[in-house]
């Protein structure tokens, strides 16, 4: 599951055992990811808001579909095969067509999305690239050309959050070696899950 200790589902207790419950997927289990928060419960809480916020709310104006593909392209760029899997599988169930999720990923993966992708979505793209491995080279002009391609700045505010995001998730999974055995991939809880458990 990962390189720390992690506290099993089945000795939780108190707030651990309620936020798990929160958490439980489809497949019955807790993502690996999360539970790897679980000597630190609040952890949890603030991971799964940031989460939802930038890659769930109701109040994003872009569609899932490419909040989640951002997401697949940081985790590629990042050598994060953890996340890539989860939310290239999310990918699918969000597009309901395995081929073109596929086609996308292998387009990412081969650094060259405009195989897969029109200009807009290769622009917000080439943004999260630029944020991922030259964070300190972005300057004014990057948001010009995301505005260019026909982005307000609240849709700009998304791409910025949802890279940003993956940057975090990423490094928590590949520096504590959180690893997806057991899980199923692609079934986080939804906002709805989440909010009403």
């Amino acid at each position: 599951m990962s390189w720390i200790r992690t506290v099993p589902e089945a000795e939780a207790s108190g707030r651990l055992k309620d936020l798990y419950e929160r958490l439980r997927g489809p497949g019955g289990r807790v993502d690996n990811i999360m539970a790897a928060h679980s000597l630190r419960p609040h952890g949890i809480e603030g991971h799964m808001a940031l989460y939802r916020a930038v890659l769930h709310h109701c109040d994003n104006r872009l569609p899932d579909w490419l909040l989640e593909t951002i997401g697949v392209y940081v985790s590629l760029l990042n050598g994060c095969a953890y996340c890539v899997a989860h939310h290239a599988a999310g990918l699918a169930r969000l597009l309901g067509d395995e081929e073109r999720a596929e086609a996308i990923r292998e387009a990412l993966a081969a650094g060259e999305p405009e195989r897969a992708l029109g200009a807009r979505e290769c622009a917000a793209l080439a943004y999260a690239r630029a944020l991922t491995l030259a964070p300190a080279e972005i300057d004014q002009a990057a948001i010009g050309r995301l505005h260019e391609a026909g982005f307000d700045d609240g849709e700009i505010l998304e791409i910025n959050q949802v890279a940003a995001y993956f940057a975090y998730a990423n490094r928590t999974v590949l520096g504590l070696g959180v690893d997806s055995e057991g899980e199923v991939l692609g079934l986080s809880p939804s906002e709805d899950d989440w909010a009403h458990r």
